[in-house]
């Protein structure tokens, strides 16, 4: 087994003192404050320990391999961009505080996302479909990390999903941007220029996203151990489960905890440092 160690900054006491926990054999370096320490023993004071130190660490086994997998699905909201883009849009009407409250309740697993959603939704009647280009345009940023990752997911071949309970309108752009081979969202119903209040089709939530990931799997024909998912709220929880490997990204504690691995302090492309 190894132990791999990541975060903003990797002091070189708080490698040492991992290496004395676990019985370490060695430690390798993976890149800039990555390391993986070598033939480590799990040691419940780890955990405990990288979190005192804000780094995250992972037991990782020594064989596995970044060639060992073939399909990645990650949600796009607080995951892969920095926004909740709906919250960016209410801001647009002035209700930002009101709809971020819902948001937050939904990711925490304290409300249904379908009915989150469509509260949400209904707040946003009557705005101009060119705040959507606003949002996109002014205020959409990647997380860190996440242009490395996907680039480093393709050049080891595999492929790429973009599932959101957000809107197609920030997916497809995305998609386009950084070439995800799948991109799946909720559709904003638009009139004459203006959002009504409502979602075109069936509503992706939890169980859409877990079915996403299990159409692309099978269409491929995939086993499910070769399936990496990333996510941060409750509603990504069904597709982490049902992933060979689920990873909570800067995510709410629900997730945390029934995640295989839990990233709160690296960028993205730490996801790589845990696959081999």
């Amino acid at each position: 087994m190894n132990l791999v160690v990541q975060g903003q900054k990797v002091e070189a006491r708080a490698l040492k003192d991992l290496t004395t926990l676990t019985g370490s054999e060695g430690v390798g370096r993976l890149g800039n404050n990555a390391f993986r320490l070598r033939g480590a023993q799990p040691n419940p004071e780890v955990e405990a320990y990288c979190e005192a130190n804000s780094l995250d660490c992972a037991f990782v086994p020594s064989e596995r391999r970044l060639s060992d997998f073939k399909l990645f699905v990650t949600d796009m909201d607080s995951t892969l961009i920095t926004i909740e883009c709906i919250d960016e849009i209410a801001d647009m009407q002035g209700l930002k505080a009101e709809v971020s409250a819902i948001t937050e309740a939904a990711m925490r697993g304290e409300m249904d996302f379908r009915e989150s959603l469509t509260r949400r939704v209904a707040l946003l009647e009557g705005l101009p479909e060119d705040a959507l280009r606003r949002v996109f345009e002014e205020r959409l940023q990647f997380n860190p990390g996440a242009e490395a990752l996907l680039a480093g997911l393709k050049k080891a071949g595999i492929i790429t999903v973009l599932v959101s309970g957000g809107f197609t309108y920030f997916t497809d752009r995305l998609q386009k941007q950084l070439g995800f081979d799948y991109a799946v969202a909720n559709e904003l119903e638009i009139r004459a220029g203006k959002l009504t209040g409502k979602v075109r089709g069936d509503i992706v939530d939890g169980e859409a996203k877990r079915h996403t990931l299990q159409l692309v799997r099978k269409l491929h024909g995939f086993a499910p151990e070769t399936v990496i998912a990333a996510g941060d709220g409750a509603n990504d929880l069904p597709m982490l489960h049902e992933a060979g490997i689920g990873i909570a990204y800067h995510a709410k504690p629900v997730v945390r905890q029934q995640a295989t691995y839990a990233l709160n302090h690296c960028g993205l492309d730490g996801i790589l440092n845990l696959l081999g």
